[in-house]
C-alpha cells in the first residue's frame, strides 16, 4: 500500500542502493560526538541513543568520531578503537541498532593538531588557533604508520559489527591537514604538489578497501568548501573526489569549512540548506552517491534538495537529537509533529566542547534515553501548570504524555512566553518551529489550554488539582540608575513585545544574551540576510560559485551601512559577549562588529537625563547623546502565585525563570520542566 508521504516526499523516502546494501531512505543521521563515548557505562547509553534513532527510521547512522590511535584522540581519554579488546564494547551498539533493523557506520576521526592534549601530531608543526598544543610533524615513516592505524581501525569496526566506516577527511582534521597548504608545509612525498598532499587520503582508502572487502560501506567526508584562503581550489576538490572513487569509496559526504574558519556553517543564523549548492556542483563528476549537509532540518528542505538534484542523500545530525522519530513521522504523515532542530548549539556542541554529555535544548531526552523516561503512570493526577513559556510547555506536554490530566494556564493571549521574543531576533527564527511543535503537541495530548487567564489562589482551589506547577517566568530587572524612568528609556519587553518606537541613536545597557539580541534586532530592520542564502554568502565573504581558492580568497564580506547608531555597554570589564555560547558567541560578536556597533566594557552608570546616558569608564566621564536607552539588565523571578499558595498551605513546584532568573535559559527551563513532569 502506498503511504501518503510517499507522494509528498518521494525523493526523501526513496531507497538508495550502495554496493550490495539497500538503504531504506535518503536520510543519513550524521556524525555527532556526544560525550558518552568517554563515560563509564557510555556504550550502553549510546546503544539506547543510536537504537532509538534506528527505530525512528534513519536510513543510515554514523557514530561520533572514534580515534584510530592514541595520538589521534580529541582528548587524552577520548574514545579510540585500535585493539581487539575494544571491539566488544562497540558490539553493544551495533547489536542494538541491528535489532531495530537499522544500519550504522563508525566514523574514524583522527583530530591531528585539533587534539586537546600534548601528544598531537600533524602534517607540519603549525599550531591550531583554537587549541593550546603545537603538533609534532610526523616523519614519513610515521605517516605510513598512521595509515596503518586507519586500516586497523576500520577492520576492527567491521569485526565489531558496523556496516561501514566514515573516514573523516574534512573540517580541518588530520587528513585535511595534509591536503591543504594551510597546514602542510612539507617538502617530502607527503607535501608540496597536490598529488603528494592527497596521497595519505588515497592510501587510507585503498588499503582500507582491500582490508574490509567490497561490501563494507566506505564513506569519505570530503571538504568541498574550505572557507580558508589556503584551502583547496574547486579543481583540486574534483581531482580528489575522482581519485577517491577510483580508490574504492562507496559514498562521498560533504564537508564545509574548517573549525578555525571565522564563518558560521551550522549555527541558527545560517539559512536552511545554505551549502547544498556546493555538493550539487560535484554531481556528474563522480558516479558514487553524494551526501549533502548543513542546516537541513525539515522534510520540506530535504525533499527540495533531493528533488532538484543537489545530492543523492541528505545528512541531518542535530535534527535527530531534536526528534529521533523524524523519518517515521514523515512516513506516517505526521510532519507537523516533528520537533525541529533550531540550530542553537547550546546543549549539543556547547556541551561537548565543555566536556559534558551532549543533549538537546528542545529535547532533553536526547542522550539521556536511559535516565529520562516518559512512561504512563499507574496513579494519574490532575495537574495545573501555570505559565506557557518553555518550562511550562515542556512540563505540561510531558505530564500529559505520562497520562496525567493537565490544565495549562497562560496570562497572555498566546503560548510561548520568552520564545515569543526570541523568535523575532534575526537568526533565531527557528523558535517559530519550537512553538509550532509545542502547539501541536498540546493538541495531540489533549492538554486543556486556558489563555488570557491570570491564576490566583481561588482558581487553584476551585480546580482541586493534585499538583500545581508554577512557571510564571520573569520580569525585567531595574538596574537602579538615576533617571531610569525617563521617557527615552525602554525595557527589552517594550521593544520586542510592545513594539514601542526606538530612535536612530540607541544605547543598549547590558551585554548578556538579551543585550546582543536587542542589538541584532535593532540593526537588522529591512535586512533579510538571516533567511536568504545569497545575502548570507555576501555578508560573510563567500564566493557563491566556489571558483576562488577556499571559496573566500579575494572575496570581501559585505559591510552594510548601519541603520542605527548603537552602543552596547556593560558594567563588567571583560570582553562583551564572554558569557555567550562557546560555539556561537564569536558569531554574535562578529555580526555586531560588521554592523559597526560600538561596544563599551567597564561602564559605571551615573544617570539618565535629557542629555542622554551619563557613565564613567576608568574614572573618565562620558555622555551618550541618544534618542533611546534600552535596558537589558537581567531579570527577576515572578513568584507571586507561588508565594500566595505557600502562605495558604498549598505546595507547588517552581520551575523555569520563576525558579532561577539570573539569565534566561530555555535549555534549563525545558529540561527542568520535562524532568519534573516525568517524576510526578
Amino acid at each position: 500500500m502506498t503511504n501518503v508521504s510517499d507522494t509528498l516526499y518521494p525523493h526523501l523516502l526513496k531507497p538508495l542502493r550502495v554496493g550490495n546494501i539497500t538503504l531504506q531512505n535518503r536520510v543519513l543521521m550524521g556524525s555527532m560526538h556526544t560525550g558518552m563515548e568517554e563515560e563509564v557505562g557510555g556504550f550502553e547509553n549510546m546503544a539506547a541513543y543510536y537504537s532509538t534513532r534506528a527505530r525512528g527510521g534513519a536510513g543510515l547512522i554514523i557514530t561520533g568520531g572514534i580515534a584510530p590511535s592514541r595520538v589521534g584522540r580529541a582528548m587524552l581519554l577520548s574514545a579510540k578503537l585500535s585493539n581487539k579488546k575494544e571491539v566488544t564494547k562497540h558490539r553493544v551498539i551495533t547489536d542494538a541498532v541491528h535489532a531495530e533493523g537499522g544500519l550504522i557506520c563508525m566514523q574514524i576521526l583522527h583530530t591531528g593538531r585539533y587534539g586537546y592534549h600534548p601528544f598531537v601530531v600533524s602534517a607540519s608543526a603549525i599550531k591550531s588557533p583554537i587549541t593550546p598544543f603545537k603538533p609534532r610533524a610526523l616523519s614519513s615513516r610515521s605517516v605510513w604508520r598512521s595509515i596503518e592505524d586507519y586500516v586497523n581501525c576500520a577492520s576492527l569496526a567491521q569485526q565489531a559489527g558496523y556496516d561501514g566506516v566514515e573516514i573523516m577527511g574534512s573540517e580541518g582534521y588530520f587528513i585535511h591537514q595534509f591536503i591543504a597548504t594551510h597546514t602542510n608545509e612539507r617538502t617530502d612525498e607527503w607535501g608540496g604538489l597536490f598529488e603528494n598532499r592527497i596521497r595519505i587520503a588515497l592510501e587510507i582508502v585503498r588499503q582500507t578497501r582491500a582490508a574490509v572487502g567490497p561490501d563494507f560501506i566506505l564513506i569519505f567526508r570530503l571538504s568541498m568548501l574550505d572557507l580558508l584562503e589556503k584551502g583547496s581550489t574547486w579543481e583540486e576538490v574534483v581531482i580528489l573526489a575522482k581519485a577517491l572513487e577510483e580508490a574504492g569509496v562507496s559514498i562521498i559526504n560533504t564537508g564545509i569549512g574548517w573549525h578555525e574558519a571565522r564563518i558560521p556553517t551550522i549555527a541558527a543564523m545560517v539559512p536552511r540548506g545554505c551549502f547544498t549548492w556546493v555538493t550539487a556542483k560535484l554531481r556528474g563528476e563522480v558516479s558514487v552517491p553524494l551526501i549533502t549537509t548543513n542546516r537541513i532540518n525539515t522534510p520540506e528542505v530535504a525533499e527540495s534538495v533531493l528533488a532538484r538534484g543537489d545530492a543523492d542523500m541528505v545528512s541531518m545530525a542535530r535534527p535527530f537529537l531534536a526528534d529521533p522519530n523524524f523519518v517515521n513521522k514523515v512516513i506516517e504523515g505526521r510532519v507537523d509533529e516533528i520537533n525541529t532542530c533550531i540550530g542553537c548549539n547550546q546543549a549539543c556542541l556547547d556541551h561537548v566542547f565543555n566536556r559534558k554529555r551532549s543533549s538537546c535544548l528542545v529535547n532533553p531526552q536526547a542522550c539521556h534515553e536511559l535516565d529520562l523516561i516518559y512512561e504512563k503512570k499507574t496513579s494519574l493526577k490532575r495537574i495545573a501548570v501555570v505559565g506557557a513559556g518553555p518550562a511550562g510547555l515542556s512540563c505540561a506536554t510531558v505530564a500529559a504524555e505520562c497520562g496525567h490530566q493537565v490544565t495549562l494556564f497562560e496570562a497572555s493571549k498566546e503560548i510561548g512566553g520568552q520564545f515569543n521574543m526570541a523568535k523575532q531576533i534575526p537568526g533565531k527564527e527557528e523558535f517559530h518551529e519550537t512553538l509550532r511543535y509545542f502547539s501541536r503537541r498540546l493538541e495531540v495530548l489533549n492538554v486543556n489550554v486556558v489563555l488570557n487567564q491570570k491564576v490566583d489562589l481561588a482558581i487553584v482551589k476551585a480546580g482541586h488539582f493534585d499538583e500545581v506547577v508554577v512557571a510564571t517566568g520573569v520580569l525585567p530587572r531595574e538596574p537602579g540608575i538615576a533617571g531610569q524612568d525617563h521617557p527615552k528609556v525602554l525595557s527589552y519587553l517594550d521593544v520586542l513585545r510592545d513594539k514601542k518606537e526606538v530612535g536612530e541613536r540607541v544605547a543598549v545597557v547590558g551585554a548578556g544574551g538579551i543585550g546582543f539580541d536587542i542589538c541584532e534586532y535593532l540593526s537588522h530592520e529591512g535586512d533579510e540576510s538571516s533567511v536568504d542564502v545569497g545575502a548570507f554568502l555576501t555578508k560573510w565573504g563567500i564566493d557563491p560559485k566556489n571558483v576562488v581558492r577556499g571559496g573566500v580568497i579575494g572575496i570581501k564580506p559585505d559591510t552594510p551601512t548601519p541603520t542605527r547608531e548603537i552602543t552596547l555597554l556593560q558594567r563588567k570589564t571583560t570582553r562583551l559577549g564572554a558569557g555567550l555560547g562557546k560555539t556561537t558567541g564569536w558569531i554574535h560578536r562578529a555580526s555586531l562588529k560588521t554592523k559597526k556597533i560600538n561596544m563599551v566594557p567597564g561602564a559605571q552608570y551615573n544617570k539618565i537625563d535629557d542629555e542622554g546616558l551619563h557613565y564613567l569608564v576608568d574614572g573618565n566621564a562620558h555622555v551618550l547623546s541618544v534618542d533611546t536607552i534600552v535596558l537589558c539588565t537581567g531579570q527577576v523571578p515572578l513568584r507571586d502565585l507561588h508565594t500566595e499558595l505557600e502562605k495558604n498551605g498549598i505546595s507547588s513546584h517552581l520551575i523555569g525563570g520563576a525558579d532561577v532568573a539570573t539569565e534566561l535559559d530555555a535549555k534549563r527551563a525545558i529540561n527542568q520542566g520535562s524532568r519534573l513532569a516525568a517524576s510526578l
